[in-house]
């Protein structure tokens, strides 16, 4: 973490009190805004050369920084807001960017002075998504995953008072949001270590030590347990690493009756060098993060588990290593998976689809009312909708839409793609059931087409293809460094509204 720790509280009105104390107030930047400000300024006592202000009063400056010599506190910023580029996201953006300024200028406490929410309120649902964006940004600006640097700076801690208007349920917000991030925190770490620590066995004795705190069931299929049931989707793509496949399951089942039970696959590929149809250097790189859907799950399941959600969630991810070796699985050949259904494989570089086959198959005998699926699946979904986005495919419009709205209001946003029959005619195959590669064409589709072809057709289903934005991205300060987690807090609020 950037800071040791960081406490939210508000409205405490002995926070003045505090040592290397920064106070953050926000300017709307409209009509006679010069005069607005020297108002502002004067009412504050904030002291600013006419220099400052003129440069902070022009079109290029969205932020002025103060430093207090002989009063308290010892900073102050005023963040100019431009009511016309305002989106549910500028303030979780803007302050988690600003908790890395705070900490470079070693400041220890900080107090945002929020705009009432009349003033904003067009770009959230309700008042309560409008802090939880403030205490999310706050948050998620002080994850780092600096484990394996050898040195270590020391950190301090940081105590943050938000001050509002409105006031009611603020307390539990905070308390809820705070669980929230701290699961999104656990799956970016699971994301970020590197793939010799976290192996597939690694990723079972993880999860089962964090969520087993939180009443969450945790279990595994070992290898031998996977060869009696027959899942040989898994084995073929686990069978060539020395680090056995396993079939991860988790089980949360809340207190009060569920309202629904959904079933949550995902991808636990936690090294993929693309088997004999092996990846280039570059394009391997990045591939400790290819069970990226795995984290997503494992951490909405946290998340729910932390605040006692009423849905039941079954989590089910295939870990495995797609490794070569004489007994790796190769082009040509065709498997027969759990389903009893065969599998030509055309390249062993589409791994994930194959292993996921296995892990549907099995989400179906547990007859959940839905099954959503999350993986670092393919390129194409990149290429389609660039690395902000992902893509979710189902035949369920209402299903869609409410994760579209989930993924608006969270800022994780997903785009639906085209997800009828036809794509189905480009993985025939006159050798087995299926393949699993399509042409060139549509390639993030003929995936999603692929898994579906594993779903028992009675059961809602959606597949999400996070490629894109579960990797590190410069579109939010939260995002540059470190993978994202991508669909924790977007499924968090899909859940909550059920």
């Amino acid at each position: 973490m950037i800071y040791n720790s960081v406490s939210i509280k508000h409205n405490d009105k002995r926070f003045s009190t505090k040592t290397n104390l920064c106070v953050v107030d926000f300017l709307f930047d409209e009509g006679n805004f010069r005069e607005k400000l020297t108002t502002f300024l004067e009412k504050k006592a904030i002291a600013v050369s006419k220099v400052e202000a003129n440069t902070f009063s022009g079109k290029d400056s969205n932020e002025l920084f103060v430093s207090n010599v002989d009063s308290k506190p010892e900073f102050n910023i005023v963040r100019k807001l431009n009511s016309q580029k305002l989106s549910s996201d500028t303030f979780r953006n803007y302050l988690s960017g600003l908790i890395k300024t705070l900490n470079a200028k070693k400041i220890t406490a900080l107090q945002v002075n929020l705009p009432r929410y009349v003033s904003v309120e067009k770009h959230f649902d309700n008042v309560q998504h409008y802090y939880q964006s403030v205490v999310e940004g706050l948050l998620l600006g002080n994850y780092s995953f600096d484990k394996y640097k050898s040195e270590k700076k020391a950190k301090a801690g940081l105590v943050i008072n938000i001050v509002t208007e409105e006031t009611d349920n603020l307390k539990s917000l905070i308390t809820k949001t705070v669980n929230l991030i701290e699961s999104v925190y656990f799956s970016r770490d699971l994301v970020n270590e590197p793939a010799n620590f976290l192996t597939p066995a690694e990723l079972v004795k993880q999860t089962r030590k964090e969520l087993t705190k939180y009443g969450v069931k945790v279990s595994a299929i070992n290898k031998a347990g996977l060869v009696k049931q027959k899942m040989n989707a898994i084995l073929a793509v686990g069978n060539a690493s020395t680090n056995d496949p396993y079939l991860l399951k988790l089980h949360y089942k809340p207190r009060k009756k569920a309202v629904k039970k959904i079933a949550l696959i995902g991808k636990g590929v936690t090294y993929d060098s693309g088997g004999l149809s092996i990846k280039p250097t570059n394009g391997m790189l990045e591939m400790k993060a290819d069970m990226s859907g795995s984290a997503t799950v494992i951490g909405t399941i946290l998340a729910a588990a932390k605040n006692g959600l009423p849905v039941e969630l079954l989590g089910y991810i295939p870990a495995v290593e797609n490794m070569l070796a004489g007994n790796s699985y190769k082009p040509g050949d065709v498997i027969t998976s759990y389903s009893g259904k065969t599998i030509l494989v055309k390249d062993t570089d589409a791994e994930g689809r194959i292993v996921l086959a296995d892990a549907l198959t099995y989400a179906c005998k547990q007859k959940p009312d839905q099954i959503i699926d999350f993986a670092t699946l393919t390129g194409a979904v990149a290429v389609a909708l660039g690395l902000f986005t992902a893509g979710v495919m189902t035949k369920y419009d209402e299903l869609s839409e409410k994760l579209i709205k989930a993924g608006d209001n969270t800022n994780e946003p997903v785009w639906r793609l085209p997800f009828n029959d036809d794509y189905n005619k480009l993985l025939e195959t006159d050798i087995a059931d299926i393949s699993n590669l399509g042409p060139r064409w549509g390639g993030a589709i003929t995936a999603g087409k692929f898994l579906e072809f594993f779903v028992d057709n009675k059961i809602p289903y959606a597949h999400i293809d996070l490629a894109g934005p579960a990797l590190e991205h410069k579109y939010r300060t939260y995002t540059e460094k470190w993978c994202t987690a991508f669909g924790v807090r977007m499924m968090h609020e899909y859940l909550t509204n059920l």
